[in-house]
């Protein structure tokens, strides 16, 4: 029974114990929910997870105010009283409401839970909803999963929920080669299993995750996936490649610089003969060049003394008319 809508009734009379008698006609009635229209909380989704805790997201109506205070109740049959929800949270205009949830072990069938949202206001029109709890389990992401190999297998495992009854789920194994896009997927109705024929030289990347079986709930939600694993050595062709390049150019270098090692350590070893045509230039080069210089020192040195001789000269020449005036004084 939704309280967010009209409810319409028809009621007439029949006669007991007289089948002849006709019943009387319908009689119609409809009784109109309280609040204003657009107020009551929308998109209504609650998931179950693992069996634990209960959680349910909805929006708020288009005609409700920004400050609208929903409230979630629930019950189920074997519930005294009805419980309240108190873990409230709001993410981008979705109102979120978390609350333990489990059922006695010995239940079967699960009792349908009844979920009921409205404000203390009247202006806002209440929400009341009927939830079958086998429809909307999801088991937790398997933990701990380990991948060993052992020759040509890989043996991979994973933790089991303590909360599920026993094969109450099963399994889906999604594993694909580094080396290929193309992913495969295997199912399991334990927690482990196994991979034969594998390419020792190629590095494999696993995740798990795990279903409701349906015989045990109704429930088409899976569990998220579980973290990669991965296991192998990966052929990197982007680093043979890397390698092709490095290589012959490290070789290269390599080897000119040795080259000019080896030429400097030659030279230092076992330097180079001159040329005895050059030695024979230099020396006669150097010979023509001294004399030369002396030719020159000569002609400078005769020059020097004609240049004295001529100063002599001119001093005497000028001594001797003096000298004779005296003599003749005397």
């Amino acid at each position: 029974m939704f309280l967010n809508e009209e409810m319409r009734f028809k009621v007439r009379s029949e006669c007991k114990y007289d089948n002849a008698s006709k019943p009387s006609r319908w009689v119609e009635t409809s009784l109109l929910p309280k609040g204003i229209p657009g107020t009551a909380a929308v998109d209504l989704s609650c998931v179950w997870h693992n069996l634990e805790y209960m959680v349910c997201r909805w929006r708020p109506g288009e005609n409700a105010s920004s400050d609208t205070n929903y409230t979630l109740f629930y019950w189920f049959d074997g519930l005294k009283n009805h419980k309240k929800c108190n873990n409230y949270s709001m993410h981008q205009g979705i109102f979120v409401c978390i609350f333990n949830l489990s059922f006695p072990k010995v239940t079967n069938p699960y009792p349908t839970i009844r979920i009921l949202i409205r404000d203390d206001s009247e202006e806002i029109r209440p929400v009341c909803a009927s939830e079958n709890p086998t429809t909307l389990v999801k088991p937790a992401t398997p933990r701990r999963v380990t991948l060993s190999k052992i020759n040509d297998e890989i043996y991979v495992e994973w933790s089991e929920s303590d909360t599920f009854p026993e094969n109450c789920l099963f399994y889906e194994v999604e594993y694909h080669s580094g080396d290929l896009d193309a992913t495969q997927i295997i199912k399991v109705e334990n927690n482990y299993t196994s991979i034969p024929s594998i390419d020792p030289n190629s590095r494999y990347i696993f995740k798990v995750r795990a279903k409701p079986k349906p015989e045990c709930y109704s429930s088409k939600l899976c569990s998220d996936w579980s973290e990669e694993k991965s296991i192998g050595e990966k052929t990197d062709s982007m680093f043979h490649f890397v390698l092709i390049i490095i290589i012959p150019l490290t070789v290269a270098v390599s080897t000119i610089i040795l080259l000019v090692y080896l030429k400097r350590l030659k030279i230092l070893i076992l330097p180079p003969i001159p040329d005895p045509r050059e030695i024979l230039k230099r020396m006669f080069g150097e010979q023509n060049e001294d004399s030369q210089s002396c030719a020159r020192d000569d002609s400078v040195h005769a020059y020097d003394r004609l240049i004295k001789e001529e100063e002599i000269n001119s001093l005497i020449l000028t001594e001797t008319p003096e000298s004779a005036n005296s003599e003749k004084e005397n």
